[in-house]
């Protein structure tokens, strides 16, 4: 699959709409086994409060590739995601209910490159808090 977003359409500024990704402890459980981590602070309060948290907290890696989704999402092609890296600001506190919380991701195209690709900047929040801190992702469009 190409990316659909064309180079040429595209320009400095251009925001990319937030989403909002649901995250319960469910969701946890299901990347423990996709994952193959299964620390205990991403799903035993207990553990997790031991530890010095608030309560039990999202896995780093699930909430960095929620923020990934969004651009791969908007240009259309994971394959066209070139370079991605983000700083871990703030845990992903999810409480133990049937609602967990939302990691909203938005995103804003600050630099045109060479070769159709561009510097996309990332915010991540939950509850309001900076999630991720210096979220940039590289993609070639089309």
């Amino acid at each position: 699959m190409a990316a659909s977003v064309a180079f040429d359409q595209v320009e400095v500024g251009t925001e990319i709409p937030s989403e909002r990704y649901p995250v319960q402890r469910l969701t946890l459980v299901r990347y423990c086994g996709a994952s193959g981590d299964f620390n205990t602070i991403h799903w035993n309060e207990r553990i997790a409060k031991s530890a010095g948290l608030p309560d039990v907290i999202a896995h780093g890696m699930l909430t960095m590739a929620e923020a990934a989704r969004l651009v791969t999402d908007w240009v259309g092609d994971p394959g066209a995601v070139e370079e991605y890296g983000v700083r871990f600001a703030k845990p992903v506190v999810v409480p133990d209910d049937d609602t967990g919380v939302e990691v909203e991701v938005a995103g804003r195209v600050t630099e045109k490159l060479d070769d159709n690709r561009a510097v996309v900047e990332l915010s991540a929040t939950s509850g309001g808090v900076e999630v991720l801190a210096k979220a940039r992702a590289v993609v070639r469009l089309a």
